[in-house]
């Protein structure tokens, strides 16, 4: 059985196993865990899905639980994809914090699923990248 729950304690290992085994790890600065390891610790929203202990879900954010919540990175393991467990993670943030909007970039191959869930494209959203 899945649960869902607010993870205080997630390790770099679960942290790279996710993003690898989701394909977001393609997306990700991989190769550098000392990196990964400060995104892990500067981020406030952190849901996790298990399967008997194991990680096969993460909702990693930042959010103020009142006014904007923005989540930096949705992953599924890739046998637990297509299962509803994305949906529930967006759906256990959003019970956090419900009168907040959740904000999110999507990769393309994603988009028809955060439409399907009611995300609305927002045409003046802005990024200004770094320099890593």
């Amino acid at each position: 059985m899945i649960s869902i729950q607010l993870e205080t304690n997630l390790s770099l290992e679960e942290y790279q196993f996710i993003l690898d085994d989701s394909g977001l790890g393609l997306r990700r600065p991989m190769h550098d865990p000392e990196f990964l390891n400060r995104v892990i610790q500067g981020s406030n929203l952190v849901v996790t899905a298990r399967d008997e202990g194991r990680i096969v879900g993460l909702l990693r954010g930042l959010t103020d639980f009142s006014y904007r919540t923005f989540v930096a990175d949705l992953a599924v393991a890739k046998n637990h994809q297509r299962q509803g467990i994305g949906k529930k993670l967006l759906e256990f943030a959003r019970n956090l914090a419900p009168e907040a909007r959740l904000f999110l970039f999507s990769a393309e191959d994603s988009e028809p699923f955060y439409q399907k869930l009611g995300f609305d494209l927002h045409n003046r959203c802005y990024q200004l990248k770094s320099k890593y």
